[in-house]
């Protein structure tokens, strides 16, 4: 599942649960294979602390978004992971240091871009703002995160929208709505000029 959380444990466990009887050594072995073949990628949470940063769950996410749906059975496409995914590969393309960020209060933001000599960037990814709940969960998570990282460009992405806001939600200015069509050429715009 791209842009889900894993760790080796639980990758392990669920391979024996399906009657694999795979070391957690190999596992680790056969992730490693694929980020070095630029297949998948694992993304670390944000934090001071390396230690602590390696020893809490990644996300995955995957070069072939073709090849994430052909795998997938209909009802496990997510498509807002789909979108994440998306996105993460364009940060790809353009940053090395992409990581996501766990709020003090524990709320996630997707990614946190650290760039040496560049302004750091919060992006939260959400397929659409049209829910309320989902609207207000999202921003909660980024404004908290703003407020740890008050020099951070932030970001939310969703999949076409740029004015389907439930009324009772206010963008902050400070705040870049934009679909992911924008994003991506503003992206592929800073790649050709800088």
């Amino acid at each position: 599942n791209c842009a889900s959380l894993y760790s080796i444990n639980a990758l392990t466990n669920h391979l024996k649960s399906l009657g694999h009887k795979v070391p957690k050594a190999s596992v680790s072995d056969y992730l490693a294979w694929f980020e070095d073949a630029y297949f998948l990628f694992s993304v670390r949470l944000y934090d001071a602390s390396i230690s602590r940063s390696n020893a809490n769950p990644k996300k995955i996410y995957c070069i072939d978004h073709a090849m994430v749906t052909s795998i997938a059975s209909g009802i496990l496409v997510n498509s807002g992971h789909l979108l994440e995914n998306l996105i993460f590969v364009t940060l790809r393309r353009r940053f090395t240091n992409i990581f996501y960020y766990k709020t003090s209060a524990g709320l996630e933001v997707d990614f946190i871009v650290k760039e040496r000599n560049r302004p750091t960037l919060l992006i939260q990814v959400c397929e659409t703002m049209s829910n309320p709940a989902i609207a207000a969960r999202e921003l909660k998570a980024l404004q908290q995160a703003m407020l740890e990282q008050p020099d951070a460009q932030s970001f939310i992405i969703t999949r076409q929208e740029t004015a389907k806001i439930p009324a009772e939600l206010t963008i902050p200015d400070t705040v870049e709505l934009m679909p992911a069509w924008k994003f991506l050429v503003l992206m592929d715009d800073e790649n050709s000029s800088g």
